[in-house]
């Protein structure tokens, strides 16, 4: 029996072994866009989906695609284990995420239903063992099962019943454009399919004219963003670049923010510079972006990266630069405050960037007139004291260090890749000499500017923060014995006689 608590999920008709599963994962009621779209998913009609990130929209396509195969399986006809569902999205990390889910809700029924996840390009025997077995879903970029349907080791054209676009709006931009049309040449003429995506712009218009048939459109009337109670979103004007690093260190530094948080900025090398910049001042900070695998981007077991980044536990995201367009300011908002969690988003603006700003607002509010974004409540003039640190920390982070932190990374990409570890084998001297390479010295970090003292502090939060205290070394007994010889006897009114030296005989 499923728990009485889910009432939600239980008067849709779910299988049992599928209502267990949900109520593992602690999901008492459905959220808004899995209590619209899993009915009509059910009902056989295709969807265009739209849900702000966060908000449950992989549950509302995997639930229904579950049952649908489960109902089929134990009602129709007996038929050949094929392929029957199919699941793209633009990131193999957001893949992995996917597969993840469903095999979360499939828990119960594992033994009737198989996913695998083939986004990974270089683990391809192993995918094409896997396939040979035909799974019932399987995940992957449009790259990666185009490249298996190429190949015949996947085939779908008699087989495919559900089709899954996660994250459409990001499948175009992110170059999937021609390997999704080709893609949809080798699936049959009827299929039942969902478009999902957290933004409906011009690029999930053409999707939908390519991939769907009379759908029913779900544009729910819920912010795209979480309300103010959970989500609390500000803006800070900087009037000068050096003003931005100055405000990031003082509130990083002064632990003004806590917690894990994710900085935006708007190019590759401006993402380097502020991790290099962090650095100086003692602050960990790793680079993600697109240039090198995830095992580079992030050391961090919990890390998953998803439209780019998906982080769990995110309780802030900066906007060091302001996001080029209104899609990207949701997006990248959409990385903190997920399922029930608090969180903030703070955007530095400059001057001149403040019309922009007010065109990202206005999409925020919609019909409801009230600010989204407001004014950070802070005084520049508080943190003056932490300026001259600042520039001195800028001036460390040249070009030239910036270069070398980039070439770092690629040489230690380069030393525990998997894919080169064969070669390696073959060519040892190769693997030599890129060890003992030149040594890269990306920036010199100075000790004293991750310490900061009390003096520095703003008087007005010298009560609230708590800048870490250098610890006192234990002394030896050595240290001891010559502190008892050296101790000055006016201070402890002590005098011991000390044995007077012969004077020395020059020759």
């Amino acid at each position: 029996m499923a728990d009485p608590e889910l009432l939600g999920f239980e008067h849709m008709g779910l299988d049992p072994r599928l209502l267990q599963a949900v109520a593992d994962l602690g999901w008492s009621r459905p959220t808004l866009i899995q209590e619209k779209a899993i009915p009509l998913a059910l009902e056989g009609k295709d969807l265009l989906a739209r849900a702000r990130t966060g908000s449950g929209k992989t549950a509302a396509y995997a639930i229904p695609m579950l049952q649908l195969l489960l109902h089929r399986k134990a009602t129709g006809p007996a038929v050949e284990q094929a392929v029957r569902g199919l699941v793209l999205v633009p990131t193999k990390e957001l893949a992995r995420q996917a597969r993840s889910m469903v095999q979360q809700l499939a828990a119960y029924c594992a033994r009737d239903i198989r996913v695998a996840d083939v986004s990974a390009a270089e683990d391809s025997a192993s995918q094409r063992a896997v396939l040979m077995e035909k799974p019932d879903i399987v995940v992957g970029t449009p790259s990666r099962i185009l490249n298996h349907l190429q190949q015949d080791s996947l085939t779908l054209r008699d087989s495919l019943e559900l089709l899954v676009v996660d994250e459409a709006d990001l499948l175009f931009s992110f170059g999937f454009e021609e390997e999704l049309k080709s893609l949809l040449c080798h699936l049959p003429r009827i299929y039942q399919a969902f478009l999902m995506s957290a933004t409906f712009n011009e690029d999930v218009q053409a999707l939908k004219e390519l991939v769907l048939h009379n759908p029913v459109t779900l544009k729910l009337q819920e912010s795209q963003l979480p309300g103010p109670d959970q989500l609390k979103q500000f803006q800070v004007v900087c009037e000068t670049e050096e003003d931005k690093f100055l405000l990031l260190y003082a509130l990083l530094k002064l632990s003004l923010i806590r917690g894990k948080s994710l900085l935006f900025v708007n190019t590759l090398e401006r993402s380097y510079r502020l991790r290099l910049f962090l650095e100086q001042f003692g602050i960990p900070a790793c680079v993600l972006n697109g240039e090198l695998p995830l095992r580079s981007r992030a050391s961090d077991p919990e890390a998953g990266v998803a439209r780019g980044i998906d982080f769990h536990h995110v309780c802030a995201v900066l906007n060091f630069d302001l996001p080029p367009t209104p899609e990207a300011y949701i997006h990248r908002a959409g990385r903190t405050a997920r399922a029930n969690n608090p969180g903030m988003v703070l955007t530095f603006v400059l001057p001149a960037e403040q019309s922009h700003l007010d065109t990202i607002e206005e999409l925020l509010c919609g019909e409801n007139e009230a600010p989204v974004l407001l004014p950070y409540q802070f005084r520049m003039e508080e943190i003056e004291a932490f300026r001259y640190r600042c520039r001195d920390a800028m001036r460390s982070v040249t070009k030239q260090a910036i270069r070398e932190a980039r070439l770092k990374e690629i040489k230690e990409e380069l030393l525990h890749s998997e894919r080169l570890k064969t070669y390696f084998e073959d060519n040892p001297r190769d693997l030599q000499l890129l060890r003992h390479d030149l040594p890269l010295h990306p920036a010199v970090v100075k000790p004293h500017l991750g310490h900061v003292p009390d003096y520095l502090v703003p008087p007005a939060l010298r009560g609230l923060v708590h800048p870490p205290k250098k610890r006192k070394k234990l002394a030896s007994k050595k240290a001891k014995v010559k502190k008892a010889r050296t101790r000055n006897p006016l201070r402890s009114f002590r005098h011991r006689e000390e044995r007077r030296r012969p004077t020395a005989v020059p020759p």
